[in-house]
């Protein structure tokens, strides 16, 4: 039975606009009266992010926020494994701090838990009716191609590898050892959760709102590269 749902959120110079995720955040109902645990890791950004969590923090006292901060910028992946290790409930998601995932989709996430199917979630932004917004071709090529390279290593069938969205059962994801700090995370989670024994991994559905390079996306080639590097060394190498 789930409790409660650790929303881990990694947070880099979103001052101006972090509060308009929280808001989402805090509107969604989630299935089955589980409650929610907001896990924000703030990768000592130079904004005002600090300033605009902990307003948003004393102004929304319902809204369990855990805030937690690098004091030196050490990369997504970094915030991300710090959040992880700081979850209380039961189970975890992970969610960007802009605007291209929907939390509304959370119980599309949970469903195949809670009907005792699954230990993990992707939310596939490529497959199902959702709504997606259309963007860069090449970028999505690099997408397919990255999920293609790690499926063969992994033996796993998903379509979309690099999603933010992913549902871990906590006390899982925190027993694996991950060390990406950066945008390698995603691949390396992906190859170390494959190989926990008798780990049920599932795929659903879910809408995207992506954003432009202007809009402040920050993920570039190098990035990808850096994904096909993690991808050969978790599952070749680092067995």
């Amino acid at each position: 039975m789930i409790k409660t749902l650790s929303i881990v959120i990694p947070a880099y110079n979103e001052g101006p606009t972090i509060h308009h995720i929280l808001n989402k955040v805090k509107a969604v109902e989630l299935m089955n009266g589980i409650g929610k645990e907001v896990i924000i890791v703030n990768d000592c950004s130079k904004d005002n992010t600090e300033e605009s969590i902990l307003k948003y923090k004393e102004e929304n006292p319902e809204l369990n926020i855990q805030y937690y901060k690098h004091e030196v910028n050490k990369g997504k992946g970094a915030a991300l494994h710090t959040g992880i290790q700081k979850a209380t409930g039961e189970y975890l998601v992970i969610q960007d701090a802009d605007l291209e995932y929907d939390p509304e989709e959370y119980n599309v996430l949970l469903k195949p838990v809670t009907d005792g199917f699954a230990d993990v979630v992707y939310g596939s932004r490529f497959m199902g009716g959702n709504a997606h917004r259309i963007l860069f071709f090449w970028h999505s090529i690099g997408n397919k191609f990255l999920t293609f390279l790690s499926n063969m290593f992994t033996n796993l069938n998903l379509t979309d590898m690099e999603t933010c969205y992913k549902l871990f059962e906590t006390k899982t994801v925190q027993s694996l050892v991950l060390k990406e700090n950066r945008f390698g995370f995603e691949p390396e989670v992906t190859a170390k959760i494959s190989r926990v024994p008798n780990i049920r991994i599932y795929e659903v559905g879910i809408s995207y709102y992506g954003r432009t390079f202007e809009e402040g996306k920050k993920i570039g080639w190098r990035d990808g590269f850096r994904a096909i590097y993690c991808i050969l060394k978790y599952n070749l190498f680092s067995k």
